[in-house]
């Protein structure tokens, strides 16, 4: 008589392919990679300061000079940064800087004083915003041509609100934010409103459903519709963060220079890009860190420190900031390769 004997149960672990661990802790560890690699040169960057010029650069003065600087770049940086994540791309950045600032800083506006200038530059900076998200969310203009077309809009706006000529801020309650008196433990104010603005964005991308539906878009912008997600209505909310990131710069510089002018903001869309890519952020989207764009800041702007520190021509600097974003592509498209 035979009896029926069921096969033994394997009792191996379940493991993935070839032994690999799953695809969310490969993701975190190139991020983790990432960002101490990010460290690493910026590390460095700061050791060379400190043996080429060390009573200059590490001077506390010189310290906070570089973070006020890298605060109005590191601010417009981080709403580029959501665009290029959800696919986008925004070269009207550095206009939309220069016709906030200037707009900000007309008698009309400055009368109605500190409230009056910082209102101002916000709205300037969201309407910009919202022509180049309409345009291109429900116009269905390519962001290399609709953010063109508002670089050249901007700037020629601005140009022609000034006149050519500088706006000299007269309003004391602006002016005392670039004082050392209204520093908070040593740090300057403009650097706290960076700080704030990149932990904002932090939280909004890796904590919010905006922040996953951003990535969700930039990853594959058909499958986020079939999944229920509004991509227009995403992409013009996008270009609304990165006008208003820009009116937020704006009111900095104007705090920083004490005045406005129509070359305010000059290449800051090259240099917000750059940031942004060697952070890693692909600028095909899907991916990309706020603290990596915010490293990227601060490692060139420390670059530029030294330079300048020891007289070095600014031709040779922007040969370096060359260098530094081919290197930084080519170890994307690298990793990209291997993924």
């Amino acid at each position: 008589m035979t009896q029926n004997v069921s096969p033994p149960r394997d009792s191996t672990p379940k493991v993935s392919p070839a032994g690999e661990p799953p695809a969310w802790r490969a993701v975190l560890f190139r991020a983790d990679v990432r960002t101490l690699s990010l460290l690493g040169v910026l590390a460095a960057l700061i050791l060379i300061g400190g043996i080429t010029k060390p009573d200059q650069f590490l001077d506390t003065r010189n310290l906070q000079l570089v973070l006020t600087q890298a605060s109005v770049i590191g601010v417009v940086t981080v709403g580029m940064t959501f665009v290029i994540i959800s696919g986008g791309i925004d070269l009207s950045v550095g206009a939309i800087v220069a016709l906030a600032s200037v707009w900000a800083t007309t008698v009309a506006t400055q009368e109605y004083g500190f409230g009056g200038i910082l209102f101002t530059a916000v709205i300037v900076g969201l309407g910009c915003g919202l022509v180049n998200g309409v345009l291109i969310a429900y116009g269905g203009m390519v962001p290399f041509i609709a953010t063109l077309a508002m670089l050249a809009s901007a700037r020629g706006l601005a140009l022609q609100i000034t006149d050519g000529r500088t706006q000299i801020v007269t309003v004391d309650g602006v002016l005392d934010l670039g004082e050392r008196d209204s520093y908070v433990l040593g740090v300057p104010p403009l650097v706290l409103v960076f700080a704030a603005v990149t932990v904002i964005g932090w939280l909004v991308l890796n904590r919010t459903t905006f922040g996953r539906r951003t990535v969700a878009v930039g990853g594959n912008a058909e499958a986020a519709r079939l999944a229920g997600i509004d991509v227009r209505r995403q992409r013009l909310y996008l270009y609304l963060l990165s006008g208003l990131c820009c009116g937020i710069a704006a009111f900095l510089l104007i705090v920083l220079a004490g005045s406005g002018q129509n070359t305010n903001g000059n290449l800051y869309e090259l240099d917000a890009i750059a940031a942004a890519i060697i952070g890693g952020t692909l600028l095909t989207g899907g991916r990309g860190t706020i603290v990596g764009s915010v490293l990227g800041v601060l490692i060139f702007t420390t670059i530029t420190n030294i330079f300048a520190l020891n007289n070095l021509q600014s031709d040779v600097q922007q040969i370096a900031k060359g260098a530094i974003i081919v290197a930084a592509v080519l170890v994307q498209r690298r990793t990209a390769s291997t993924t």
